[in-house]
């Protein structure tokens, strides 16, 4: 085999799916084109599309992103650091979940841990008037996915709980460098999600 076949036969450093790929993208080109909005205009783009718990049992006249948002807000970010720390997650979990499920069963498991960190949210806090954003507690699904995969090996519940003791930590105490408050009941709710429904989903996958 010449130097040039084993060259093309090789693949590339970034090999994800493509599902795992499109939520990528998305994600990076909504946080830019926001760059492109005044700073007002910003503010009420996350007042209507972030997740915003107050706003389900007081509606406005745009409830209807009320009832969007909990699908919504994932895909809204603070900062290109936020956006990063997010897709820096979801590029391995992502990809090792969607292999196991498959393009559509992959992107309704993700959406749904989401949407499950989202209501985890409103029934701890449902006053709150906080735009909750970011695609964290989505990707706290993946990784309970994840997991999943080796549910049964020595360690499991370890991880578990140290995952749980270090976002509850970080919830309450904070992260350096980040002046925004954490989600950390959201990142619960996305994580528990993922190991409870990850098996639901993989027991329905096409062989």
């Amino acid at each position: 085999m010449t130097f040039e076949t084993e060259r093309s036969g090789r693949q590339p450093i970034l090999n994800l799916p493509p599902a795992t790929k499109v939520l990528l993208v998305v994600n990076l080109m909504i946080h830019g084109a926001r760059l492109l909005l005044s700073s007002d205009q910003d503010d009420l783009f996350i007042a209507l599309f972030g997740f915003t718990p107050v706003r389900l049992v007081d509606p406005d006249p745009y409830f209807w992103t009320a009832v969007l948002s909990p699908l919504t807000y994932q895909f809204l970010h603070g900062s290109w650091t936020h956006v990063a720390m997010n897709m820096l997650g979801l590029a391995p979990f992502g990809a090792g979940v969607e292999r196991r499920l498959g393009v559509a069963r992959f992107l309704g498991f993700y959406l749904l841990c989401g949407i499950a960190g989202a209501l985890l949210q409103f029934a701890v806090d449902p006053s709150s008037e906080v735009p909750l954003i970011g695609a964290s507690a989505a990707v706290s699904g993946l990784f309970g996915g994840v997991l999943r995969f080796g549910e049964f090996r020595q360690g499991f519940w370890t991880i578990v709980a140290v995952w749980l003791v270090m976002n509850v930590g970080v919830g309450l105490l904070g992260a350096p460098g980040v002046d925004a408050p954490i989600a950390w009941i959201a990142h619960i709710g996305g994580f528990a999600c993922g190991l409870a429904l990850f098996p639901v989903f993989e027991r329905f996958r096409r062989y």
